[in-house]
């Protein structure tokens, strides 16, 4: 397993400069942005599906700081009921991928998205109960309408350009947001759909990472690394439903936090020894979301923590002492 990245923490500087960064703090691999929300300031589809100078050059400074590229990112929501903005998250995705088989990269990270709650609406419309039945309806029309056609159509391409794995943050807010969605997804799309396993998003959820790591084995395509704290008192009188903005940490139910400051030692090494129980054994890239420290020292603090915990070795082969 290798220590890697999300790029865009460092998206204000040079990628050279980001890179010499990064490789002095021991990563091994990145994960570099290429449109949607985060947007594309280290890799720009446009420029490099069409310049080969370009893309030898960033191919080269990749190379120069002794890095791989394990997977492009692009999230954004291609199913947003806003048909421009559905269409430019969704060109951002398939520019992607093309620039993935450029670069022999199987792995494309990105949301499922979410689509209105009818053909009529303007915003997104996620559903989190049952009833009234008025939310049954719409989740019948998200998925079979919307959802699975759009992933179906759009997966085929993927794989016609060697992208094999496409890698969905389970994220609240879009239609996969736990195993449970992803699964679902997987079943009605093929194999090509898999998790990018982000724990943060499922330990406010209340979703144990670990069983999360079993329940999904052969279909973790990707890891980001990034913790959350729950708060216990904010918890126990408001619940973890928080729609307080995430600078207001003392008064959030959770907020996200660098490895190891949302939970301990034990707790990420339960998980890393799980993902190599279920096969996964690809990266560990970081993702600094942690409002009370700064880019620099979050990533630092990421850093020092996995390389104490992550499993780096292959498995042995003569397990002698049976």
């Amino acid at each position: 397993m290798k220590l890697s990245v999300l790029t865009n923490l460092f998206g204000s500087m040079p990628l050279d400069e980001a890179l010499a960064k990064f490789e002095k703090l021991g990563i091994e691999a990145v994960e570099i942005g290429c449109g949607g929300y985060p947007g594309n300031d280290h890799c720009k589809p446009d420029v490099l599906l069409h310049d080969e100078k370009a893309l030898a050059a960033f191919k080269e400074t990749i190379a120069r700081h002794h890095m791989e590229i394990c997977a492009l990112s692009v999230h954004g929501n291609p199913i947003h009921p806003d048909k421009e903005l559905a269409a430019s998250f969704h060109n951002d995705f398939e520019k992607t991928v093309l620039l993935a088989e450029k670069l022999g990269i199987d792995t494309v990270v990105t949301f499922s998205g979410c689509p209105g709650g009818s053909p009529e609406d303007k915003t997104p419309n996620w559903v989190t109960c049952p009833w009234p039945n008025d939310f049954g309806a719409i989740l019948d029309y998200q998925w079979n309408e919307v959802l699975i056609p759009y992933w179906k159509k759009t997966a085929a391409f993927a794989e016609a350009h060697g992208v094999t794995k496409i890698a969905f943050e389970m994220h609240p807010g879009f239609c996969v947001y736990n195993p449970e969605t992803l699964l679902r997804l997987r079943a009605a799309v093929g194999n090509v759909i898999g998790a990018n396993f982000d724990p943060s998003h499922l330990i406010w959820q209340g979703i144990d990472p670990v069983a999360a790591i079993r329940v999904l084995e052969g279909a973790i395509y990707h890891f980001h690394a990034k913790d959350t704290r729950i708060d216990k008192y904010n918890t126990e009188k408001f619940g973890v439903l928080d729609t307080k903005t995430f600078s207001d940490e003392i008064h959030r139910s959770w907020i996200f936090r660098s490895v190891g400051y949302g939970n301990d030692q034990l707790y990420w090494r339960d998980m890393i020894s799980n993902l190599r129980l279920v096969g996964y054994d690809k990266v560990m890239s970081i993702e600094h979301e942690d409002s009370l420290m700064n880019q620099e020292e979050g990533l630092a603090h990421a850093v020092a923590f996995l390389k104490e915990s992550m499993i780096r070795e292959p498995r042995p082969s003569d397990l002698r002492w049976i």
